[in-house]
């Protein structure tokens, strides 16, 4: 059964959201995930990986450019676990991915993608770092695959390169300034790698938290026939509206310095609904869906003794207020997907959860949740 809560609108909540947000000069990456920075964002894995940094060389490349995506590097993590460098050639760049093998590989099987949030996975906040991500999938049989990059992206194709998004880091195997195509990327280019190197069978699904809750329901339109099925944490699904812009602006703008126009392009010309998983519902017909949200109202997650706060006065006070915020406002926008979703007659699962923030330790048992759904979609 769903569990319902009364929301109002959410355009207020998203309002406030973003002037927290702008009050709190520590908010950034740490306060959508809630994980204590590091100097070096790739150092639960890619210092087992590699010494000279983050993108391997084509050197090591298991086939030649001229067959568009290949593998590029793997390396082992632990057990099961990799990292692994796909080559793109939409952006010309070599794709840093966490890659978590089945239990049993003595025959092809399916794949679950599985986003990180706003952070793209180039910091501490991401599933590896902050959930139980190898232990849960330890004894399933399915392909893990999550991007190690994208920070600020929306994990979609961007019009134009941006200069200022992220520091201007996002750079071509060349050294020039890149521009993001992660809808190319993640529905063309990287599932036939994965396939072919990984004991992939084609049978695929999708899951995200926060920005890429939004970006899983964009993918799933854009790519219908890729996907058996998608899960979104806490994401919001309008994004041309003037609430949804503004969250898309806090994500892009206010926390990754970029400009939103380089993204979809000026608003009114398009491109912003082209990409709003609201107005493009229809095209989430045939999939098995599964949306869920807190309140933004304190929750078993939001205590002292919570492994993740351990004690930290200053990261509860953030996630509570910073993160209660913006699960107010996501639980607004999942509402909104729900009614649209029944009046077009879309079966989906909803789960509003009575209280929680924007935080990991929900998104976690999310997942868990989510998964039989999931695994019974891809054939598991």
């Amino acid at each position: 059964m769903v569990n319902r809560t009364v929301a109002g609108r959410y355009g207020v909540r998203l309002a406030v959201a973003a002037a927290v947000a702008a009050m709190l000069p520590g908010f950034g990456v740490q306060a959508s995930a809630f994980a204590e920075p590091v100097d070096d964002a790739t150092a639960s894995v890619g210092d087992t990986v590699t010494s000279s940094g983050d993108t391997a060389s084509a050197d090591d490349a298991t086939a030649t450019p001229d067959l568009g995506s290949y593998l590029v590097k793997e390396s082992n993590v632990k057990g099961r676990e990799s990292t692994i460098w796909v080559y793109s050639p939409s952006m010309d760049r070599d794709i840093k991915l966490n890659l978590i093998r089945p239990a049993d590989t003595s025959e092809p099987r399916p794949t679950l993608y599985l986003l990180n949030g706003a952070g793209g996975g180039e910091d501490r906040a991401s599933w590896q770092v902050n959930t139980d991500l190898a232990g849960f999938f330890e004894d399933k049989n399915v392909n893990v695959v999550s991007p190690m990059e994208g920070a600020f992206s929306y994990y979609t194709d961007w019009e134009k390169p941006d200069p200022e998004l992220n520091g201007g880091k996002w750079k071509t195997n060349s050294g020039e300034l890149g521009i993001h195509k992660w809808t190319t990327f993640l529905t063309e280019e990287l599932p036939p790698v994965v396939d072919s190197e990984f004991g992939g069978n084609g049978v695929n699904a999708i899951a995200g938290i926060s920005m890429a809750g939004t970006s899983v329901l964009s993918l799933a339109q854009a790519a219908p026939h890729l996907y058996e099925s998608v899960a979104a944490y806490s994401g919001c699904a309008r994004t041309s509206n003037g609430p949804g812009r503004a969250y898309v602006n806090l994500v892009v703008e206010s926390r990754g310095g970029g400009d939103t126009e380089n993204m979809w392009g000026p608003v009114g010309e398009g491109g912003w609904e082209a990409n709003d998983p609201y107005v493009n519902a229809e095209k989430l017909r045939g999939l098995d869906i599964y949306v869920s949200t807190g309140t933004g109202l304190p929750g078993a997650g939001d205590r002292l003794d919570n492994p993740a706060i351990n004690g930290n006065t200053t990261v509860l006070a953030n996630q509570m207020i910073v993160g209660g915020v913006i699960e107010a406002a996501t639980n607004s926008c999942t509402h909104a997907l729900e009614r649209k979703l029944k009046k077009l007659d879309i079966p989906a699962t909803f789960d509003f959860r009575l209280t929680g923030t924007h935080s990991w330790s929900y998104w976690e048992k999310d997942l868990h949740k989510s998964w039989p759904m999931i695994a019974e979609s891809i054939g598991l």
